[in-house]
Order: C-alpha cells, then sequence, then structure tokens
C-alpha cells in the first residue's frame, strides 16, 4: 500500500512510541515518517494542533492585510476542521499530489482559500514563504484556488453550491476503481441556499454514495448577513437527514469532536455523511468574531497588528 505522510514535528513523542508497537515504520528523512496502515494513524496531541491551528489563522490575517482583500471570516471559521483533517485524519502524500489512493478534500466555500492555502503549505505542498503573494497579479494563489496551479488542491472552486457535485463525482469514481479513499468536502451554510446542493444531495442518496463525508461549516452568517435573515436553513439537522444522509452535529473548533465524528462517518456505509459544524465566524480575534463586516474585507494594517498581537 502507498504509504501515508505524516511530518514528525506534528506527532506527539509518545505517539510514535505507540505507533513502533502497533506497525513497522521506516524513517524516510528527518521530515518525515510513514505509515503502512490507515488503522494506525496516531492524532496528534491537541496542544501541537492548537499550535497548528494558531499558525494557520496568522497566516490568513497576514496574507489578506498584505493583499488588502479576501474574505478572513469565513477561513478564519474553518481552520480547526482544515487542521485535523490534514494533520490527523487524511491519508495524503505532498511528494505526490495525484497519488490515486490519496483522500481528497473539495473546499466548495472556495472564498476561503487563504486557510487552504496555508494547511497546504504547512503539509508540504509548497513552501511557506509565497504565502504573502496571495491574491498578487501573477501569483498562484489566487483569490480562489485554482487546480491547474497549486499542488494539493483538488478542485477550482468558488462558484458556491457546486462543490458538493465534485465530491459525489470522486466518490463515484472511488467506487467505479474500486478503491477505499475517502473524499471530504466543506459547504458553507450559505450556500445550502444554492439549489444544486440540494440537488447533489437527492442524487448522492439515490446513488447509496459512500466513503463521502461532508462537512458544513455552520459560522450562521453569509456575504450580506446573517445566514437566518437572508434565508433560513434550520432545521438543518432534519433536513440533510430527511435526504437520506448520516448526520452528526458538532463545535466545530473542538478537535476531540472533529475527530470522534469524522471517525464514525467512516464506518456508515451505503450512503453519505454530513457533519454539522457550529463555528464562529472571525474565530480567534476578538474583533472579528460575529462580525459580518470582515465576511470580504480584509484587516487594515492596523487591525492586523492587533490580530496577531491576539495570537501569540
Amino acid at each position: 500500500m502507498k504509504p501515508l505522510l505524516l511530518n514528525p514535528r506534528q506527532i506527539a513523542p509518545k505517539a510514535i512510541t505507540e505507533l513502533k508497537k502497533l506497525t513497522r515504520y521506516v524513517k524516510h528523512d528527518r521530515l518525515q515518517i510513514l505509515f503502512y496502515e490507515r488503522k494506525s494513524m496516531i492524532q496528534p496531541a491537541l496542544e501541537e494542533l492548537k499550535a497548528l491551528a494558531k499558525q494557520v489563522r496568522r497566516d490568513i490575517i497576514m496574507m489578506t492585510a498584505q493583499a488588502g482583500s479576501g474574505h478572513p471570516g469565513g477561513a478564519l471559521s474553518c481552520v480547526e476542521l482544515g487542521v485535523a483533517l490534514y494533520f490527523g485524519i487524511m491519508r495524503h502524500d505532498p511528494k505526490n499530489p495525484t497519488w490515486p489512493d490519496r483522500d481528497r478534500f473539495i473546499l466548495s466555500k472556495g472564498h476561503a482559500s487563504s486557510f487552504l492555502y496555508s494547511v497546504l503549505a504547512h503539509s508540504g505542498y509548497f513552501d511557506p514563504n509565497i504565502l504573502p503573494t496571495f491574491r498578487k497579479l501573477g501569483s498562484p494563489l489566487q483569490g480562489h484556488p485554482d487546480h491547474r496551479r497549486v499542488p494539493g488542491v483538488e478542485a477550482s472552486t468558488g462558484s458556491l453550491g457546486q462543490g458538493l457535485s465534485i465530491a459525489i463525482g470522486h466518490a463515484l469514481a472511488r467506487r467505479l476503481d474500486q478503491r477505499s479513499y475517502f473524499t471530504y468536502v466543506l459547504i458553507s451554510d450559505g450556500e445550502t441556499n444554492e439549489g444544486q446542493t440540494w440537488e447533489a444531495a437527492m442524487m448522492a442518496a439515490h446513488h447509496k454514495v459512500d466513503h463521502l463525508i461532508a462537512i458544513m461549516d455552520y459560522n450562521k452568517f453569509q456575504l450580506d448577513d446573517a445566514t437566518k435573515v437572508i434565508c433560513d436553513i434550520e432545521p438543518v439537522i432534519d433536513k440533510w437527514r430527511s435526504f437520506c444522509w448520516h448526520v452528526e452535529e458538532i463545535d466545530g473548533h473542538d478537535f476531540s469532536q472533529i475527530f470522534k465524528a469524522i471517525a464514525i462517518c467512516q464506518k456508515v456505509k451505503n450512503r453519505p455523511a454530513m457533519i454539522v459544524a457550529h463555528t464562529i465566524k472571525g474565530k480567534g480575534i476578538s474583533f472579528m468574531e460575529n462580525n459580518n463586516d470582515f465576511h470580504g474585507v480584509a484587516p487594515t494594517q492596523e487591525q492586523a497588528a492587533r490580530a496577531l498581537k491576539e495570537l501569540e
């Protein structure tokens, strides 16, 4: 089986000791350890995950402030979800981004690209030193992720409502190819106003698509106002269950809840799974939390300095 790459700096020493008991491993170089069994993957220590999340938040602030544009609020709300996936759950190989057996991650809410670029960079897909070129002319790190230009980006997204359909395509391809990978897709609460989301939801259930785990970043806001004001999606849990999806509901900033929910969803057979993750828009920055002014407006240099001070 193709190995899973993880960074030992992101793995607690006790976890490495336990790993030796569970399975053979190879020290590829000082940055990599190869795991041969999905079940032998050890979750990084909680404090290490929190430190990674804080670094991703610093990157989001830095990138959007330097660009003078972007969508920091919705990027900050999904940080723990992405960190958990890339550093504790997904099988992926930054040195081989097109590895056929890799787990897939689709960022349907493509405007949150700054979060994805940070996670990919710290995973090893490209040099973190190019993060400051975000949204600059000629940079591969455009405002919405481009599959053709950024290694690790599975789909060019940004037109809201399309990501779930793309993810279903990957999941059906897995079935046809008789592979074992999972497809994860992160959608926003606002984009469930799009009819295509529900067409995709019906289609996935009808075709009994499994190995598909959707995660809703339910931060309660969208472009112009609160989601409940624009077009209320409640009762959202009942809606997804009525479409024959398995549904879990969690705090999207709690790593233990994220790991538990995904472990449950990985065992679901013959139907897709949805994790409704309650999050806070602008999470981690006091003056940005639940402040929809930062949906599509970058912090000023002064605000960025304040935010980075809070993230020390």
